[in-house]
């Protein structure tokens, strides 16, 4: 499978890498919790490697209860120090802070955060012929995190409000030809 063309961002080394690329990046993903649990992945990246995220992803599903907004929002003080105190998460007192916010923030949403989200697809976007084509952000992501921000959220400026955008499948950046881009249709 080494002849398949993929986008170069996967490094080509990690397994867990190139199976998130294959079958998870890009591709539309819809529902509050889901849409919730990727808003704060996402942030927790920022200033980090996406794979130091990807390999704590189900230690960061244990410790905020498989990103439950529901659950989240209802975290007190002692959550937060729970977290801070678990090495299987990146512990940034900031971050967590902000996942708990972000969660009741979603829950005042006047529409669910899924809907919010996905107000912001772009399935027109150009095709990037290579990595180099594809923007850190875009005015739709800039608009995006703009309205987050309206309603409470953090960590959510433009750059990571575009990885959120391509993580979930409001727009397709794989590369021309990529095997995940012609299996995503």
């Amino acid at each position: 499978m080494t002849d398949l063309i993929r986008c170069s961002w996967t490094g080509m080394a990690d397994p867990s890498y190139i199976a998130y690329h294959d079958e998870e990046w890009g591709r539309p993903v819809r529902g509050d919790d889901e849409v919730y649990e990727r808003v704060t992945l996402e942030a927790f990246q920022s200033g980090l490697s996406w794979l130091t995220i990807l390999r704590k992803r189900e230690n960061f599903r244990a410790a905020f209860d498989g990103f439950s907004i529901a659950k989240v929002a209802a975290y007190t003080e002692h959550d937060v120090e729970r977290l801070l105190a678990d090495p299987g998460i990146v512990r940034n007192r900031a971050k967590v802070e902000a996942a708990i916010g972000n969660a009741r923030a979603a829950q005042d949403l006047p529409v669910g955060l899924s809907e919010l989200v996905w107000r912001y697809a772009d399935p027109d976007a150009p095709v990037p012929r290579t990595m180099a084509d594809v923007p850190a952000t875009t005015p739709g992501s800039v608009a995006l995190a703009k309205e987050l921000k309206r309603h409470g959220f953090r960590f959510v400026g433009p750059t990571t409000a575009y990885a959120l955008m391509q993580a979930i499948g409001l727009v397709n950046d794989h590369i021309e030809g990529c095997v995940a881009r012609v299996r995503r249709g």
